[in-house]
Parts: structure tokens; C-alpha cells; sequence
């Protein structure tokens, strides 16, 4: 019955992880994207052609 428990707690332990980092990744993502559609705006403004 140890083992089982053992075992049921790595598993979790690698979901959650797994979710945190791909949290963490796709916060990261959006903030990239973000920045990407400021810079492109940023250069239509001041009259330079967009990528």
C-alpha cells in the first residue's frame, strides 16, 4: 500500500509541476506577444513600414 501511495504522489508531483512551468511559459508567451504588437504599432505611428 506505500508503494502505491509513493507512486500516486511522484505522478502528482509531475502534473503539477508540469502545469506550473507550462503556466509559467505561456505568461511568458503573452507577455512576448504583447511586446511584438507594441513594437509593430509603435512603428506605423512614427511612419515606418511594419514588418
Amino acid at each position: 500500500m506505500g508503494n502505491l501511495l509513493y507512486g500516486i504522489a511522484v505522478i502528482l508531483i509531475i502534473i503539477w509541476a508540469i502545469g506550473f512551468f507550462g503556466y509559467a511559459v505561456g505568461g511568458l508567451l503573452h507577455l512576448l506577444l504583447v511586446i511584438a504588437i507594441i513594437a509593430v504599432i509603435l512603428r506605423v505611428i512614427q511612419g515606418n513600414k511594419p514588418i
